[in-house]
């Protein structure tokens, strides 16, 4: 009778794990039909009534880094750039980071992208806190300081996280509310020049 019910749960077990793995299987491609459904419909400022649109220069920006360092958008003409709005205590914004970073790490040099982070300090904890963020989460791209909120306010990031996407020509080709995936930040990339 031992043996049996031994077997019966051995059985039991390999029945959840099989389930377990369709599961996830179905779920990964899920995020990715999420992601590619999402990366098609941002939102697509050519019919914006107000704001940036699609084409449009990107307005040329300096904000200091938290390294102190002074940075201009148009110091990356020729490469693509994401340029993105957050803060620390924006949920949203701590879901995207990993995403972003793991993005950066894997594609900033052979996309020729890259990402700049602006974070919204006029609406922020201030300095300290975004440093505690970054270390927190490993971050190594870029992170800007819109002490004032002048940039935010120029690049209508009312909402946050909003990301625009530049490319090598410091054009606008999207504007995206709320947080992106790593698959996501992939699509729209590739598709610009």
């Amino acid at each position: 009778m031992n043996k049996r019910n031994f077997a019966l749960a051995i059985v039991a077990l390999l029945i959840g794990i099989f389930l377990v793995n369709i599961f996830q299987d179905q779920q990964e491609k899920k995020e990715k039909e999420e992601a590619a459904q999402l990366a098609k419909e941002s939102m697509d400022l050519s019919n914006a009534e107000k704001g940036l649109a699609k084409g449009d220069s990107a307005p040329d920006i300096e904000l200091t880094t938290l390294s102190g360092e002074n940075v201009k958008l148009s110091d990356y003409k020729g490469q693509k750039v994401i340029l993105n709005f957050w803060a620390t205590w924006c949920p949203p914004c701590k879901a995207e980071m990993p995403h972003m970073q793991k993005y950066y790490e894997k594609n900033a040099e052979k996309e020729n992208v890259e990402i700049l982070a602006v974070n919204l300090t006029s609406m922020d904890e201030g300095k300290d806190k975004v440093q505690e963020f970054v270390d927190g989460y490993g971050l190594t791209f870029p992170i800007l300081l819109d002490v004032d909120g002048n940039v935010g306010e120029e690049y209508r990031a009312f909402t946050i996280p909003t990301t625009y996407m530049i490319d090598t020509k410091g054009q606008i080709q999207h504007k995206i509310v709320g947080p992106m995936n790593e698959e996501m930040m992939g699509e729209m990339v590739s598709g610009m020049e």
